[in-house]
This record gives C-alpha cells, sequence and structure tokens, in this order.
C-alpha cells in the first residue's frame, strides 16, 4: 500500500492527480450492492406492480446514467470516455432484497471504480425512491469494489 494519498499534494492540499504521463489502458471495475426491500415491495417489483412503474429498467438507466456524471458528482475524478456500463439486478427472495452488480469499461489512464460504484449507487436509490411508497422499511448496503483491472496496478479482486 502507498504511504501517501495521491489526491493531496506536497503541501497538503487537495488537487486533481496529474496522469497525462500514464498510458492508456482497457481498464474494466465490477461493483457491487444489496438493497433490502422487504418481502410485499419486492414481490410488487418482481411482478411489476409498483405504481410508478418497470422499477429495475429505470434503475439501470439511472446507473448508466450516474456513471457517465461521476467528474460532475466527485471532485476530483476525472473525466472518462466510457466505452460500456452494464448493471444487473438478481432478486433474492430468501433475503427480501435485489443485488446489484455494475461493470464499467474505459480505455484511459485512470481507472473506472467510481463509476462502477456510482452506478450501483444510483441503481439502488432509484430502486428505493420507486419503491418506498410500498415499503418504507428499506435499506441499501454492502456497496463494494469487487473487481478491477489495468493500468499500473494491474488486477484486483476482492478475496472476501
Amino acid at each position: 500500500m502507498k504511504d501517501s494519498l495521491s489526491h493531496l499534494n506536497r503541501k497538503g492540499q487537495a488537487h486533481m492527480v496529474d496522469v497525462s504521463p500514464k498510458p492508456l489502458t482497457q481498464r474494466e471495475a465490477v461493483a457491487s450492492g444489496r438493497i433490502i426491500i422487504g418481502p410485499d415491495a419486492l414481490n410488487l417489483l418482481i411482478e411489476s406492480k409498483i405504481s410508478k412503474g418497470d422499477v429495475l429498467a429505470v434503475a439501470r438507466i439511472a446507473g448508466i446514467m450516474a456513471a457517465k456524471k461521476v467528474q460532475t458528482l466527485i471532485p476530483l475524478c476525472h473525466p472518462l470516455n466510457l466505452q460500456q456500463v452494464e448493471i444487473d439486478f438478481t432478486p433474492d427472495s430468501e433475503k427480501n432484497a435485489i443485488e446489484i452488480l455494475a461493470r464499467a469499461k474505459a480505455k484511459g489512464a485512470t481507472g473506472v471504480e467510481m463509476e462502477a460504484l456510482t452506478a450501483v449507487s444510483v441503481a439502488a436509490l432509484t430502486i428505493y425512491d420507486m419503491c418506498k411508497s410500498a415499503e418504507k422499511n428499506i435499506t441499501i448496503e454492502k456497496v463494494r469494489l469487487e473487481y478491477k483491472t489495468g493500468g499500473k496496478s494491474g488486477t484486483w479482486k476482492r478475496k472476501f
């Protein structure tokens, strides 16, 4: 692990990291998260009976749009030319939850971890928004990076 934070300059001030000397490499990141919405709301969602419409279709679009806007949401993130953002949802009736998985890809000088994490987060928030009239006891949890590849640090995969 590095012993300094890259977003702090020599004076300890926040700054945008200069990635201009870095080579362009193919980057990919996968993030995951979960939203627990309760059995009644989950059944309504699965049966497409949530009054606001197709929850997962809207959440997928929201997550993709958010990944494309990371540089406007997180102050020191670099704008990236994303090549792909995919979001998958897996309903889990045993846990009354929806598992969310987002994959972001780009060829660039910096990684796409923030894009994948933001896609998961905004997709979960959209599900929350669309289901809150059916269920108030909703929890978003375990938003985390699962995998990343590309750049000098190479491939990293969650061990647990």
